[in-house]
């Protein structure tokens, strides 16, 4: 079991290192077209995808987010440093919110920080946030070894041949209610933002009367 579980560690942290994110510092200083964009995309976040012939961004997405505000519009088809700093949180958080939610959190922050030359800016959010990434990358292997060894803990009694499975299957309910409570949460706080942002905009409009 123990062997198991070391092995299992090493796995996983050979693969949080391949995934890696995007670093401000890579990014081009100069502004991109679109097929640029995607092709820098699909270069940087490829060991995130799950198929080989899996697209990170295309040109619809794009569209689509500028579509429902979520990304500025471009300048002259050109898209900035920021744009694709943009359009990294909105890879991540795509994969787990609805787009009316990523609207919700992300639109205050292009609103505030998009373009700003006076004081902080996206590289600024998009550093702050990420700079994390190292601490949680720890917390997160002693939490899924753990989750890794609860799991092959269960079904002692069931059949020898069927354990294999069931514990993959007692792993990924584990982290799949992880994921459930996480998101629950997320959408939870999201709603809270915005029941007061609705009071905040009632409060304003009750003053101006």
């Amino acid at each position: 079991m123990a062997n198991d579980i070391h092995e299992f560690l090493e796995m996983l942290l050979k693969n949080l290192q391949s995934i890696g994110y995007v670093k401000p510092e890579d990014i081009p200083n100069i502004d991109l077209y679109m097929d640029q964009i995607t092709t820098f995309m699909d270069s940087q976040l490829e060991a995130s995808k799950r198929h080989e012939d899996d697209k990170i961004l295309t040109k619809t997405m794009i569209n689509n987010y500028a579509k429902n505000d979520l990304l500025p519009p471009p300048e002259k088809k050109k898209y900035s440093k920021e744009h694709v700093l943009t359009l990294i949180f909105i890879y991540y958080l795509k994969n787990i919110l609805s787009i009316s939610d990523i609207q919700s959190i992300l639109n205050p922050i292009t609103e505030n920080y998009f373009g700003n030359k006076d004081g902080f800016d996206m590289e600024d959010v998009y550093n702050e946030v990420f700079n994390l990434e190292h601490e949680e990358s720890q917390k997160l292997l002693k939490d899924l070894g753990k989750k890794y060894k609860i799991a092959n803990d269960t079904f002692n009694q069931f059949p020898e041949e069927d354990r294999k499975f069931l514990h993959a299957f007692s792993f990924i309910c584990l982290l799949s209610y992880d994921v459930y409570i996480k998101k629950m949460l997320i959408e939870r706080t999201i709603d809270e933002l915005n029941a007061e942002k609705v009071s905040s905009s009632n409060e304003q409009h009750g003053k101006n009367k």
